[in-house]
């Protein structure tokens, strides 16, 4: 049965909708209110706060602390500055995937490294003869994801770390609320964001804080329904969703590799060896058998489905977890959309699809299955590059809002 996070006394007299799912072991917010429009605008017009303290964390440590991670990461571990952090997946001996998330060096001999599942086995197991040690500190160490266009204010209102300095990808120390915290400028959102690595025992301190700071700036508690529909839109995958990490694949089809994911620029094949570097040197050489890309479908066509049915559009409003076939102009299916939704702030149904080789070039049309009464039709679809939303601010720095006396 699921717990309660280091914020659920927080959290639960907030959620009017009493809509949870089970992340890891804990409650998580899937809306806060009946229906999670609130919540997308305040991560795309405002500031949302997510509680992801469910996020697997480790922290890895110890004069050999680098090899490991670059023994097991696909990217170049020994070129991280300290302070830096990296997305990146890691393979097993196959070049598939066993899971993806973040990677930052604290120290010179001191990593954070988040996962959506737990590789704390996977870890050790890669560190034999190694002088390293890998601490489980998932339940230390809480989490909160400030995203929006209003959360690098929230954040220099709040707290004495320097968020106008802060680049994307880059990692700092400093208070809020006296509490000692760590913030990245991550995020799962695709947009101006940050994430706050806070003491367990703290967590509501911090939160208080947050909650008040930003009541100027339209902040605002987020759940997972709204996180969806972002994470869709920034083209970002989810495990279990989009793909399969390789230790719970059943069969081949499964299993994906990097290069399928749509990350082969996060793999660094002259680096040292890593697990897997064999058999992703003799793909990248053939080329993947097939790829995730985004899909915009063909809103007329979806209108016109229900209209012969006598019916207005009825759009899902959540994102669709559900794979549906997608098939090339003769009727053979070629792929499937793993994600779907409809995108509020392009006014677009989107999706993302693992599809064959030869079908993924941008512009290429296929179509994809869609379900009216119960009844499956097909309807036209272009493929797009990802991210389907990108704004400038996500990347600036100094983040939109920073006047000249706040950089000096």
């Amino acid at each position: 049965m699921p717990v309660g996070t280091a914020l659920h006394a927080r959290t639960l007299p907030l959620c009017e909708s009493l809509s949870y799912r089970d992340w890891a072991g804990y409650w998580a917010v899937s809306s806060y209110e009946p229906h999670h429009e609130h919540e997308y605008n305040a991560l795309r017009n405002a500031t949302g706060l997510i509680d992801v303290t469910p996020l697997f964390k480790y922290r890895v440590h110890g004069k050999d602390a680098t090899r490991l991670v670059d023994r097991v990461i696909t990217r170049d571990a020994r070129k991280l500055a300290l302070g830096q952090v990296v997305y990146t997946p890691w393979c097993d001996e196959h070049g598939h995937v066993v899971d993806d998330g973040t990677v930052t060096r604290l120290a010179e001999d001191a990593y954070r490294w988040t996962a959506a599942e737990p590789n704390l086995r996977w870890l050790r197991q890669n560190a034999l003869g190694l002088d390293v040690t890998i601490e489980d500190v998932s339940e230390q160490v809480a989490a909160l994801s400030i995203q929006g266009p209003t959360s690098a204010a929230v954040l220099r209102d709040v707290s004495d770390v320097r968020v106008d300095r802060l680049k994307y990808f880059r990692a700092t120390s400093g208070r809020i609320a006296g509490v000692p915290v760590d913030v990245s400028r991550t995020g799962y959102t695709g947009d101006l964001g940050y994430e706050i690595w806070i003491p367990w025992d703290d967590a509501l301190r911090v939160w208080d804080a947050l909650i008040e700071a930003g009541r100027p700036h339209d902040l605002r508690p987020a759940g997972l329904l709204a996180l969806d529909v972002c994470r869709i839109e920034a083209g970002l995958l989810l495990i279990e969703v989009d793909f399969r990490g390789s230790r719970s694949a059943l069969i081949a089809e499964q299993r994906y590799t990097p290069y399928e994911l749509g990350l082969g620029r996060l793999v660094q094949l002259d680096k040292e060896r890593f697990v897997g570097q064999a058999a992703l040197r003799r793909e990248r050489a053939d080329g993947p058998a097939r790829q995730i890309v985004g899909l915009e479908l063909d809103w007329p066509e979806v209108e016109a489905l229900y209209d012969a049915a006598a019916l207005a559009p009825q759009i899902p409003s959540a994102a669709s977890r559900v794979a549906v076939p997608v098939k090339d102009a003769r009727g053979r299916q070629v792929g499937k959309a793993t994600s779907t939704t409809w995108s509020p702030v392009l006014k677009k149904l989107i999706a993302l699809a693992a599809l064959e080789r030869g079908h993924t070039a941008p512009g290429t049309r296929v179509r994809m299955e869609w379900t009216v009464e119960a009844v499956r039709h097909a309807v036209g679809a272009s493929v797009v590059k990802t991210p389907f939303f990108n704004p400038a601010r996500k990347t600036a720095t100094p983040p939109p809002g920073c006047g000249p006396e706040n950089v000096a």
